[in-house]
């Protein structure tokens, strides 16, 4: 019998209204897509639509006053927290500006949700991938134009019954010539 091909999970956040072309290509090939917050707008979110689901989360600009008017019945739709059931364990998501300070951060989220595997949150606009423990918690970075010390970025999770492994994608930060996606 071949192994089964493990499931492939774009986590991204911090948008703001703006996803970066280059991001939307490795949503496209991924079976789900996660938000971790400030979305911005419902274009963003119909732009993420992957094969299988969207899990996307609110986050502090998530506001009636951030977001385009015609977009309000997805925005309060959004909650604060959200998880997914995947292979080899639970993805929770959260947007983390109400987790604490930096320094109390990750574990207040380990607190927060001791049975996941692993734990994406936003906020900070910094990559991070702290797997030093379980569970694991995991920042993409900015996947917009806005604050992305260094440029646009996400991680790949790719979800197996027999482990987890953690992709980083990085891309140079925009240029006025540089294609994104209006949302």
């Amino acid at each position: 019998m071949a192994a089964r091909s493990p499931v492939r999970v774009a986590l991204l956040s911090d948008t703001h209204g703006t996803l970066d072309a280059r991001i939307a290509a490795e949503v496209a090939a991924c079976d789900y897509a996660v938000h971790a917050g400030d979305v911005g707008n419902a274009g963003v979110l119909a732009a993420l639509q992957p094969r299988r689901d969207l899990v996307a989360v609110r986050g502090n600009n998530d506001t009636a006053t951030k977001w385009p008017a015609e977009d309000e019945d997805v925005l309060v739709a959004l909650p604060t927290t959200g998880c997914l059931t995947l292979p080899g364990g639970t993805l929770a998501v959260v947007h983390g500006h109400r987790a604490g300070s930096v320094d109390r951060r990750h574990s207040r989220l380990r607190q927060q949700f001791p049975d996941a595997r692993a734990i994406v949150y936003g906020h900070s606009h910094r990559l991070i991938c702290d797997q030093d423990a379980l569970p694991w918690v995991l920042n993409p970075g900015a996947a917009g134009r806005m604050r992305t010390f260094g440029g646009p970025s996400c991680l790949i999770l790719l979800a197996a019954a027999r482990g987890w492994r953690i992709e980083v994608r990085r891309f140079p930060p925009v240029h006025a010539d540089t294609p994104v996606s209006a949302g």
